[in-house]
């Protein structure tokens, strides 16, 4: 099969590279070629996937990429730019892109990139993989675990979090010791612990107060 690709950008000695080497790799075809993207959204015809510069002259390439996925959802966008900020990478994601490439990548390389994408995977320069794994580690909040406790389970592990004994835990919440025994056993088996400690360690862990 071969792999129809259409190419935005601006650069005429960068963009005239790639079509020569799309056209002169067998399995590659080149269907478009657009200086920017009001030119390439208003004739682009479907192609199986297109390499999107972002800083064109008008729309960026970000924006680019979110009309073409309007308007071929099936179509695969690889970022290929020379941008490697969070920012750009993070927007472009959000925006739709497939992948998201370096200019300065090698042919070799581009021509695995657009087969990948073409065969429905999200290939990045691995700097770029890199950068994105590290983004989702910090904004991607950790998931709590849902353990069923009562309210007044998490408010007496919440005593317990803050260094209360269970004597203290009794005379705080106006409850015998046998009552607070009682919630800490139910506590420890919701929470799969056998201590205080565990408990506590667990609750700070996962945000459970």
């Amino acid at each position: 099969m071969t792999t129809r690709v259409s190419i935005v950008e601006d650069n005429d000695d960068f963009r005239e590279a790639l079509f020569h080497i799309l056209q002169g790799t067998e399995g590659f075809r080149c269907i478009g070629q657009y200086e920017s993207v009001e030119e390439a959204i208003k004739t682009l015809p479907k192609a199986d996937v297109v390499l999107m510069d972002i800083g064109l002259p008008g729309k960026s390439g970000i924006e680019g990429a979110r009309l073409v996925k309007q308007k071929y959802p099936d179509t695969q966008v690889i970022m290929l730019t020379v941008f490697d900020d969070d920012k750009n990478i993070f927007d472009a994601i959000v925006a739709g892109a497939n992948g998201y490439i370096l200019k300065k990548t090698p042919p070799a390389k581009l021509l695995l990139a657009i087969e990948e994408a073409a065969a429905g995977g999200m290939p990045m320069t691995p700097m770029v993989a890199r950068q994105v794994v590290e983004m989702f580690k910090r904004h991607i909040p950790v998931q709590k675990e849902d353990h069923s406790l009562t309210s007044r389970e998490r408010q007496i592990l919440s005593l317990l979090v803050e260094g209360m004994g269970y004597n203290m835990v009794a005379e705080k919440l106006f409850i015998s010791l046998d009552t607070v025994r009682n919630h800490i056993r139910h506590i420890y088996e919701k929470l799969h612990v056998h201590s205080k400690s565990q408990a506590v360690a667990k609750a700070l862990r996962q945000s459970i107060v």
